[in-house]
């Protein structure tokens, strides 16, 4: 029996062996063209990290009134495999860690079971705990990362032009998220002396007491006519440091104002636990952060072209700056293989036919 001959084959069906060849050729230009791009592979984390925080609470305390029952709702979750846990005083933190064979596609279906886990274990743990809370997002990498400055403007103005900018940027095809780092919160800084507050017979209790009540919010109630049910709205809500500033102080039947017997200003936290200084100047950043199996090439021209919109209708002063820029570190690597990928088909082919 003659063995089958693919050369032959291929020689006496040219016409069908070019077509084969035409489509493989197509097929892999449209398959690279739509290839993802990126300087990091994507993988599934199966980590999660837990947090809580106990003010006042001993690090024993929160081993053994908060750790301890975490730790063993957690022991229920499918593919469990440990746990380790950093506990200091008021403080504890747990690293969750999934088994290595779980299914990439069971891993964000065990996070919502450890998220509702936690939930429902809420009412066993202390009234005055803060969280617990989950973060297992910690693997997002930045894909671009810009620096906003400005001579002469303070964080809350910077803020305003990154919350504008995320907003702008996050309508870009292929963006999932937009981190912002240095941002200053606002605070309202009361500021008061002692001495002159046993002088006039005050103690600080009351000065917050009276804030609190000022800034309380609570229902005024509904005037109810034939034809309509009108709410009722209580003004005097604090609204900036003059607001805090006219609160009335009332102590020994005596009324202060809250502003002549305290100094109050308006500024940023401080001491600040996070600040971000571009060339020695403050400045706030901004990263976004791709999809899973995107083109990072392509997100790279969609960004420049986001960003020339938004940088044309910044006012004059403020100054942006990509200081990370995969798009182009990728473009490089991507165009170093296609040339060593070419020179390599060439010589093979040279050789081939000599």
């Amino acid at each position: 029996m003659q063995r089958f001959n693919l050369s032959h084959w291929a020689v006496t069906h040219q016409a069908l062996v070019l077509f084969f060849i035409l489509a493989l050729a197509v097929g892999g230009t449209i398959s690279y063209l739509r290839l993802g791009r990126a300087e990091d592979p994507s993988f599934t984390i199966k980590v999660a990290v837990v947090t809580a925080i106990w003010p006042g609470a001993t690090a024993t305390e929160m081993q053994a009134q908060v750790a301890d029952r975490i730790e063993k709702k957690l022991q229920e979750l499918p593919y469990f495999d440990k746990v380790q846990t950093y506990t200091k005083p008021s403080f504890t933190a747990m690293q969750v860690t999934f088994r290595d064979n779980t299914p990439a596609r069971e891993v964000p279906e065990l996070f919502y079971q450890l998220r509702k886990k936690l939930t429902d274990l809420r009412s066993e743990l202390p009234d005055s705990l803060i969280g617990p809370n989950v973060n297992d997002e910690y693997g997002d990498v930045d894909s671009v990362l810009y620096m906003i400055t400005g001579a002469g403007l303070d964080y809350a103005q910077m803020k305003r032009v990154a919350e504008a900018m995320r907003q702008h940027l996050l309508k870009v095809p292929n963006v999932t998220k937009v981190n912002l780092y240095g941002v200053q919160d606002e605070k309202i800084f009361v500021e008061f002396s002692h001495a002159r507050l046993a002088t006039l017979g005050l103690s600080p209790q009351v000065l917050f007491d009276s804030l609190q009540r000022q800034n309380a919010v609570t229902p005024a109630g509904t005037v109810e006519t034939g034809a309509q049910r009108i709410p009722l709205r209580v003004t005097g809500a604090l609204d900036g440091a003059q607001a805090v500033a006219e609160t009335p102080v009332e102590a020994n039947g005596r009324t202060f104002r809250l502003g002549d017997i305290a100094n109050v200003t308006r500024g940023f936290e401080d001491p600040s636990d996070y600040l971000v200084r571009q060339r020695g100047e403050p400045a706030l950043g901004v990263g976004v952060v791709m999809a899973k199996g995107g083109n990072i090439l392509k997100l790279g021209e969609d960004l420049d072209e986001a960003m020339a919109r938004f940088t044309a209708a910044l006012p004059q002063g403020v100054d942006i700056e990509r200081i990370a820029d995969q798009p182009h570190v990728v473009d490089g690597a991507v165009g170093e293989f296609v040339k060593v990928f070419a020179e390599a088909l060439g010589i093979v082919l040279l050789v081939s036919f000599l």
